[in-house]
């Protein structure tokens, strides 16, 4: 058994100390400029082979057997950069959807995006309605894609909704729990993420599912985005199995 083979044995057996398998990863991913920089390219050209690390990313995840995978593709905060920057980001979107979304329909692959959509231009807020609409009975993975998200943002939009549903008479307050709020979540009906992967050798939470993430393992990882395959994947899993999950208990050792 190979290395990689044995990264697929160690992914599907049960965390330690946890007794669950591991279901749910999280990506940010970072370090395209950076990628591009150093090879005298522009960053639309590593913004590009970004694509093309998520695309590698989606297939080791069903490799892995992760059953949902959240990848962070751009942030409330990322519209502060140049317009033509915005404009490279939203057509690297356009075009996934497009080119992916029957391969992804066919290996029954369910697409979520999670993020504030208002702001979304029409044309892109279609491609989403679509993509999510004809991929909403696949059961075999989830593919989240946080466009246009923020954890904080996520956070008051739901508490927004939380309040809407409580004027309505739908729940009372003395009934809004832990549980019950974070149905009203962009994520509310899956597990929240085991695994939050970052690159680039940045060590932040950039805002990224702080509800969500509050007991996940997190693994820095010094690889730049576009350099991110099967194997670098199959690291992370590996030294996530190897830490014990307490969630705040004591641990058996």
């Amino acid at each position: 058994m190979n290395a990689v083979e044995k990264t697929l044995d160690d992914a599907r057996s049960p965390a330690n100390g946890g007794g669950k398998a591991l279901r749910h990863v999280a990506i940010i991913m970072d370090g395209n400029g950076r990628w591009a920089k150093a090879r005298g390219l522009e960053r639309k050209d590593g913004h590009r082979e970004g694509v093309a690390a998520a695309r590698r990313a989606v297939e080791a995840a069903r490799d892995f057997g992760v059953e949902y995978l959240t990848l962070y593709s751009f942030s409330t905060e990322n519209w502060r950069r140049p317009a033509g920057e915005v404009r490279d980001l939203m057509g690297l979107l356009k075009e996934f959807i497009v080119e992916d979304l029957p391969r992804l329909k066919e290996e029954n692959v369910r697409i979520r995006i999670i993020g504030d959509k208002e702001n979304l231009t029409a044309d892109v807020k279609a491609l989403v309605r679509r993509a999510e609409k004809e991929t909403r009975d696949n059961t075999a993975h989830t593919l989240q894609i946080a466009f246009n998200y923020g954890g904080r943002d996520e956070i008051v939009r739901a508490a927004r909704t939380a309040a809407q549903a409580i004027a309505r008479g739908d729940i009372s307050a003395k009934d809004l729990n832990e549980s019950v709020f974070g149905a009203f979540l962009d994520t509310g009906d899956g597990p929240d993420p085991d695994l939050v992967i970052r690159t680039s050798g940045e060590k932040r939470t950039s805002n990224f599912l702080n509800w969500q993430a509050a007991y996940a393992e997190y693994v820095f990882l010094d690889v730049l985005w576009p350099d991110f395959n099967a194997a670098v994947f199959g690291e992370a899993i590996a030294e996530f199995n190897a830490r014990e999950r307490r969630y705040g208990g004591v641990g058996g050792a």
